[in-house]
């Protein structure tokens, strides 16, 4: 209802609703005769094949979900009367899991709470981001310390919005958690979605990703549900092949995944999420080499189905026509998963004669359905339409949402070129933005000084770029409509 009528606080210190229940967050532990056990949760995260793993420390609602001396609103002094951070801090870390805790409190002061009326205490307007600007930066600052000194998160995820916090407060943080990080001897990292640079943070896609390999490293955070992130009456769920398939998709391309899931009030996790989780856990320890410790490749994959191109990109089930690459880390195993069983024969069309030399390939096999376990792919041709693999029998000799096929070189996998020999294209070539999908767009027949742009690949000449060897290292790029070549206008 209006929250002038119906507060927030009202779920926090506890009241009636409209039909008389009382109403109030206090999710129980199994020990204490409730449905909320951190330690059957943290098993299901270890069994799903998650390497990381953590809570919602604080949401844009203000309510800290540890025992802060700096905010009052936390689940240790009203409530469940329980530190969940450390629950789950504890739990996760006790299945060899890292912690990672997000917290999302910019938006709690710079926008969420935009129709609460002006409050009367200080104690309420510190929980709907009422008070004045200094002391709200201060508090978002010491509720990330509180969290630093208290839980040690080896990752920290946050929100939007940090860009409206002063850019000496938002390095203050970076520099107090970098430091204790050293003070622990160990590795830690922090995401943004604006606010920092990726020199030292990791940028997150919110339920996304590039169109194609992005460098640095990156990361999306992505969920079970469509339709929320949190556990809503009739809430649908992705299959678990479309989840799968956009991990295998994202680790293709130089990044990874943090999967949403959303247990009811009570802290009961569905059963339709255990059941995606469970798929994940079935599908990584069968075929975990190739996406754990593993990097991206010179390209990410080939076949119809585009994943990515931005935020906000849904999860896609791809084809026995798409695969993705992996190498592992000492650059001398080269993986190709195939979204389906591609049947008798496997065609890599990326591995074609006139774009790679595979004179040093000493063995291809398929990843067969117990972990560490293969089945050896002798028969195979190279040609200029591609690597044709023989495949063990026209029909799926196990059930997977996805196939791995392993080629192992001796010594590192040859490089990658583009039908030239050197590598550069020779003819005309789209210039590919990994972030969003579009292309290098010159505007056609304009003027010299005319902006560039970004476009849909449609095949017009004006999206199709020469690149041009100077000699030294750096090329010219030519655009086939007008001639004319890109200009960065200098120093700028």
């Amino acid at each position: 209802g209006d929250p002038s009528v119906w507060p927030y606080h009202n779920f926090i210190n506890g009241a009636r609703d409209k039909a008389g229940n009382w109403v109030q967050f206090a999710p129980k532990l199994k020990s204490a005769g409730g449905n909320f056990d951190p330690n059957e949760w943290a098993q299901l995260f270890a069994d799903a094949g998650a390497k990381f793993a953590g809570p919602v420390a604080e949401h844009h609602d203000g309510y800290s979900m540890w025992n802060s001396r700096v905010n009052e609103w936390n689940s240790v002094a009203t409530g469940p009367r329980l530190d969940l951070l450390r629950l789950h801090a504890d739990a996760i870390r006790a299945k060899g899991l890292k912690l990672y805790v997000s917290l999302h409190h910019a938006y709690n002061f710079t926008g969420y709470f935009q129709w609460v009326p002006a409050q009367s205490t200080t104690s309420l307007k510190k929980l709907y981001g009422q008070l004045d600007a200094t002391t709200e930066y201060q508090l978002w600052y010491d509720k990330l310390k509180e969290v630093i000194d208290g839980y040690q998160p080896d990752i920290i995820y946050q929100d939007f919005n940090l860009s409206r916090i002063p850019e000496t407060q938002r390095l203050n943080f970076l520099s107090y958690y970098y430091n204790q990080a050293v003070a622990w001897n160990k590795d830690v990292t922090a995401t943004y979605k604006d606010g920092f640079n990726n020199r030292g943070e990791i940028y997150d896609f919110e339920r996304g990703g590039p169109a194609g390999i992005q460098t640095p490293y990156w990361l999306t955070d992505d969920s079970v549900s469509s339709s929320s992130w949190c556990y809503t009456v009739g809430i649908g769920y992705y299959s678990t092949k479309a989840l799968l398939h956009a991990l295998i998709d994202r680790v293709s391309k130089n990044g990874t995944m943090v999967l949403n899931i959303a247990p009811m009030a009570d802290g009961t996790i569905p059963s339709g999420q255990r059941t995606i989780l469970q798929g994940f856990g079935d599908y990584l320890k069968r075929f975990g080499e190739s996406i754990y410790s593993t990097r991206a490749w010179a390209t990410h994959g080939e076949g119809p189905t585009q994943m990515g191109g931005g935020s906000f990109t849904t999860p896609r089930e791809g084809t026995s026509t798409d695969i993705r690459f992996t190498r592992s880390k000492d650059n001398t195993v080269l993986y190709a998963t195939v979204l389906g069983w591609p049947g008798s024969t496997l065609n890599i069309t990326t591995l074609n004669s006139g774009r790679i030399n595979l004179s040093s390939l000493v063995s291809v096999q398929l990843l067969d359905s117990t972990a560490g376990s293969y089945v050896n792919l002798p028969n195979r041709t190279q040609d200029s339409s591609g690597l044709r693999i023989s495949m063990p029998s026209s029909g799926a000799p196990f059930a997977a949402n996805a196939y791995v096929v392993k080629l192992t070189f001796n010594g590192p996998i040859p490089a990658l070129g583009t039908g030239s020999g050197s590598g550069i294209p020779t003819g005309w070539a789209r210039i590919t933005n990994m972030a969003t999908g579009l292309v290098l767009d010159s505007g056609g027949n304009v003027a010299s000084g005319s902006n560039l742009k970004q476009w849909n690949w449609d095949g017009s000449t004006n999206l199709q770029w020469q690149l041009v060897d100077l000699g030294n290292g750096y090329y010219r790029l030519n655009n086939r409509t007008n001639g004319m070549v890109a200009d960065s206008w200098g120093d700028t």
